[in-house]
């Protein structure tokens, strides 16, 4: 099922606490864009399709990623991307998005995205895996 713009938002806005929708947007944007880099084929596609038109470009059309990036480096490439983020303030964020995303892939689809990620992604999506503790 895919998620509305406004729904997707909603849902984003209030797990983060921003104030405006353009906040709420921006941190979408980068955090999808992050992603977006380290998945490929049906399983990027798949993902895409859960989500809004306007996000689902933002995966599609990613960053490049020379090489994948581990959940802390993920953060920190998220601070960076973000004006005046912190890694604090940037793992707060990639919460807030990706436990939507989440939300909306379903455990099937999730399961395919956990896949391709390096170890530990689990626990950026809300998703901790058992035998995975960190």
């Amino acid at each position: 099922m895919t998620l509305r713009w406004e729904a997707f938002l909603d849902r984003v806005q209030e797990r983060g606490e921003y104030d405006t929708t353009e906040e709420t947007e921006r941190v979408a944007r980068v955090v999808l864009a992050l992603l977006g880099a380290h998945l490929v084929g049906q399983v990027r596609a798949g993902l895409a399709a859960r989500l809004p038109e306007a996000l689902a470009l933002v995966l599609l059309n990613p960053l490049q990623a020379a090489e994948p990036l581990t959940p802390e480096r993920f953060v920190r490439a998220t601070a960076a991307w973000i004006e005046g983020a912190t890694e604090t303030t940037a793992l707060w964020d990639i919460g807030a998005v990706l436990s939507t995303v989440a939300d909306g892939a379903g455990d099937e689809l999730m399961d395919r995205v956990l896949f391709q990620l390096p170890p530990g992604y689990d626990l950026l999506f809300g998703r901790p895996r058992a035998g995975h503790r960190p």
